[in-house]
C-alpha cells in the first residue's frame, strides 16, 4: 500500500510541475502585473487553474499519508537503534579492563627514556 501511494505521490509531483509550467505568466515578480488572479476579488477559474487546486490537494494528501506511514512504521525507536551499534567484545583470555591502555601511556616520555635525536645534516 505505501509503494502504491509513493507513486502516486510521484506522479501528482510530475502533473503538477508541468501544469503549473503550462499556466500563463502574467509578467512581473510575484504576480504584480496582470490585474486579475489570486489578489483580486474575483480570479479567473480557467481549467489550468482548477487542475492545479485539484492536484495540489492530491498532492498534499498523499504528503500527509505518507508521513503517517512513515510514524507507524517508526513505531518508537530511534535512527541510533535501527543502525545497530554494538559494543566489540574483548578477545579471548583478556578481560575488558585490560583492553583499554594504562595511564603511563598515555603520558610523553620522561627525559630519561626519551630517544635520541639524530644527528643533523648540515
Amino acid at each position: 500500500m505505501e509503494n502504491i501511494v509513493l507513486i502516486v505521490h510521484l506522479i501528482l509531483a510530475l502533473c503538477l510541475i508541468g501544469v503549473v509550467l503550462l499556466q500563463r505568466s502574467e509578467g512581473g515578480g510575484l504576480g504584480m502585473g496582470g490585474g486579475g488572479g489570486a489578489m483580486s476579488s474575483r480570479g479567473a477559474a480557467t481549467a489550468l487553474g482548477k487542475m492545479t487546486w485539484a492536484l495540489a490537494v492530491a498532492f498534499i494528501v498523499t504528503s500527509i499519508t505518507l508521513t503517517i506511514f512513515a510514524a507507524q512504521n517508526a513505531s518508537g525507536n530511534s535512527v541510533i537503534d535501527q543502525i545497530g551499534f554494538e559494543t566489540p567484545s574483548a578477545p579471548e583470555g583478556e578481560t575488558e579492563g585490560s583492553s583499554l591502555p594504562s595511564g603511563n601511556d598515555l603520558l610523553p616520555p620522561s627525559s630519561g627514556n626519551a630517544p635520541a635525536t639524530p644527528p643533523r645534516a648540515d
